[in-house]
């Protein structure tokens, strides 16, 4: 395995210290976790994102209801 050193200030190593998963979780092992948490292995697909664009649109317009007024249209208390 290829290895590199960086710097951070204290400030930082005391933020990812707290982010370890268990005491022993090395700085690798916290950084790799990390990293991996941000990749999106089910991206939006492009109906998903028609279907919230829509939705915007309709919530702009006004053409949205609240819990209550649903409930109170159908007679659900």
């Amino acid at each position: 395995m290829e290895t590199t050193t960086i710097q951070i200030k204290k400030e930082l190593k005391k933020k990812l210290d707290k982010l370890k998963a268990y005491p022993n979780e090395t700085m690798d092992q916290l950084i790799e976790r990390l990293a991996n948490s941000q990749i999106d292995n089910e991206p939006l697909s492009k109906d998903d994102i028609k279907s919230i664009e829509k939705s915007l649109t309709d919530i702009k317009a006004g053409r949205v209801y609240t819990l209550e007024q649903v409930k109170k249209k159908n007679g659900i208390k």
